[in-house]
């Protein structure tokens, strides 16, 4: 599992497991004092263990690598804190049902990184502490606003849940329009002028699709909801002016007309020519790009290391934001995840807060962003020496576009209630219908939209 590929579907036996679930309560045998006070600093000389689960670690090479360096790090500043760090439970994509089902065990990790999808859920009925109580308001506000690299306003209250933070931002990153600049050259088209609009997208997928041996003119992850794509499908409906949820969070709008008009936007590419926009899976269009074989590829900024690494020598990749509707700016939503404290134990609580404090750190960022790709969310990192600014400099095309999206992100949509999963599939299956089988906009999202409406809380 790479990055930004998080969620499968839910198996129905699985589903009816987790929509029958009670909300977990916010107290345990620590007591609820152990919730709602701030807890103590440890001693010096004070060991604790602690067990992290992270999804970076499902993966080979640079994720995991990088975390296991980290977690290395971390230890040698604090040797009295071990970390136990490991993979979600079961299958490699699994990572809310890994934390439910080690709940339901009475044995969740102490510490966990789950996507901005699941934070509803994770608040509500997997137990995240409150890291408001749990440390402190003012402590939580220093971590992510404090000192000389503050987080990028937009994403300091991502782990937010009505006010209140449960999760710190960690690794994420914003929708990039990565292009193949050499087959732009063979289909007549200029790189140096890449599609700032989904009509631009549509008639340059199409001219690339004619070109011997490629496997497509565009892909687009947002449209596979097996990898996670979803996030991005969040950005496309509310740069068309739609919104996939209310803002208060009740309320479902996939059948409003701007919503349905961002789905007929996606449907127009797929209709532009043979294999301008190809059914293929998440990772079968993330190889075939990596190869050099398809023209465009709208995907999480992380892949840009992989990419670079990919194209050396072979072939010119390059990097444009997010395209959007007409001249109406595009909406960027960020992939990706925050870290949660699970444990009702204070002293693995503050050893837990002590690891989050140090993963989300400039130093700790610096290394994220420079080995694996992810937007460092500490944005004026890029302007600093001592960080990341030679980084940036030497890419001047993927991370100063990536951080710039982060003045107009808005956040992954995550649906309330325990059927939270149910009504992402539900909306999958009316996108591929849409997109891929010619089925009519309106009438097929108005069909999905009601069926999920039920599945919300009352």
């Amino acid at each position: 599992m790479r990055f930004f590929r998080v969620l499968p579907v839910l198996a129905v036996a699985f589903a009816a497991v987790l929509s029958g679930c009670a909300t977990i309560p916010t107290t345990d045998s620590a007591g609820s004092v152990a919730a709602t006070s701030i807890i103590p600093e440890l001693a010096p000389d004070q060991q604790v263990s602690i067990r992290w689960e992270s999804y970076n670690l499902a993966s080979a090479g640079i994720f995991g690598d990088t975390t296991r360096k980290l977690v290395a790090e971390f230890e040698r500043l604090h040797p009295n804190i071990h970390v136990e760090a490991v993979p979600p439970q079961g299958s490699a994509n699994e990572i809310a049902q890994s934390v439910q089902r080690q709940v339901v065990a009475g044995n969740p990790p102490d510490v966990a990184q789950l996507t901005f999808a699941d934070l509803r859920y994770t608040a509500s009925d997997l137990g995240a502490r409150p890291l408001d109580a749990l440390v402190g308001r003012d402590e939580v506000q220093r971590l992510l606003t404090g000192g000389p690299h503050p987080y990028a306003p937009r994403a300091a209250v991502l782990g937010d849940v009505d006010g209140t933070t449960y999760g710190i931002p960690y690794v994420f990153s914003t929708p990039m329009l990565f292009i193949n600049e050499d087959l732009f050259r063979r289909a007549g088209l200029d790189p140096a002028d890449p599609p700032k609009t989904w009509d631009e997208v549509a008639a340059a997928a199409a001219a690339i699709a004619k070109v011997p041996g490629t496997s497509g003119g565009a892909y687009l992850s947002c449209l596979d909801a097996a990898s996670g794509g979803d996030w991005c499908l969040t950005g496309i409906v509310r740069s068309a002016g739609g919104r996939l949820l209310s803002e208060d969070g009740k309320t479902l709008g996939w059948a409003d007309p701007a919503s349905v008009a961002a789905f007929d936007g996606m449907q127009k590419i797929a209709q532009a020519g043979p294999k301008a926009l190809p059914n293929l899976s998440g990772s079968d269009a993330q190889d075939a790009f990596l190869r050099g074989d398809l023209g465009m590829l709208l995907t999480s900024a992380a892949l840009q290391n992989a990419i670079l690494q990919s194209s050396a020598g072979k072939w010119q990749a390059a990097a444009a934001p997010m395209p959007g509707f007409g001249t109406t700016p595009a909406v960027p939503t960020n992939s990706g995840s925050a870290l949660f404290v699970l444990t009702g134990d204070p002293a693995k609580q503050r050893a837990a807060w002590e690891l989050i404090k140090f993963l989300t750190s400039a130093e700790s960022e610096t290394t994220i962003t420079s080995n694996i790709g992810y937007v460092p969310l500490r944005a004026s990192l890029i302007d600093d020496p001592a960080y990341l600014r030679s980084f940036a400099d030497a890419h001047p095309g993927f991370v100063r576009p990536n951080v710039a999206q982060l003045d107009r992100l808005e956040p992954w949509v995550s649906y309330p209630g325990p059927s939270y999963q149910q009504i992402r599939t539900l909306l999958s299956k009316a996108t591929e219908e849409i997109v891929f089988r010619g089925a009519d906009p309106q009438a097929t999202l108005s069909a999905a939209q009601t069926g999920a409406q039920t599945l919300m809380p009352k």
